[in-house]
């Protein structure tokens, strides 16, 4: 532990090619290098990973294709908010209005995938990283629009049920991640 600080720091030294002189815009200033942020150089550096070094590191399952497609997170939203306005219908007074909400805050989170889900069904193989983008601005613009319109013209909303409904909904992506 003390050879270590002993030592000195490396410094590294720059080399200046004749078109980069210097100038009077440039004189007395100092420049300093980081080689451990240098970016681009560790860009170069990257090596991708053999199908065999993938397999090793993260076992013989990492080349097949995912089970889980958009429509069945889909589907486990709608099943999640279904169970949840259950839940919510059996424990919270007055039922009626706290179960629309639920219901009301999981559509808002499975609505939009469902409809990103058949863009992206649509889009078949010629999926573009525009297409996603593009997609997924449309499913945010579907989400405020949503809510929006519930605090509008639903004015028996229970807002409590239809967050917690909602942020159930949403985290599906996590467990069918896990479910992977």
């Amino acid at each position: 532990m003390t050879a270590m600080a002993d030592q000195q720091p490396k410094k590294r030294q720059e080399t200046r090619s004749p078109d980069t002189a210097p100038t009077t815009a440039n004189v007395g200033h100092a420049r300093t290098f980081d080689d451990a942020w240098d970016a681009e150089q560790q860009d170069i550096n990257t090596v991708p990973l053999t199908r065999a070094e993938a397999e090793k590191l993260f076992g013989p399952t990492v080349s097949r294709p995912s089970r889980v497609t958009p429509f069945k997170v889909v589907m486990a939203q709608m099943v999640l908010s279904l169970v949840a306005t259950l839940c919510w219908w059996l424990f919270y007074e007055p039922p009626g209005a706290a179960a629309l909400s639920a219901f009301l805050g999981g559509a808002v989170c499975w609505v939009p995938s469902a409809l990103f889900a058949a863009r992206l069904k649509k889009a078949g193989a010629s999926a573009s990283i525009l297409t996603w983008m593009i997609g997924e601005a449309l499913k945010m613009g579907v989400t405020v629009a949503m809510f929006v319109a519930i605090g509008l013209w639903y004015h028996d909303v229970r807002w409590l049920p239809l967050i917690v409904t909602y942020l159930i909904a949403l985290k599906t992506y996590w467990i069918a991640l896990a479910w992977h």
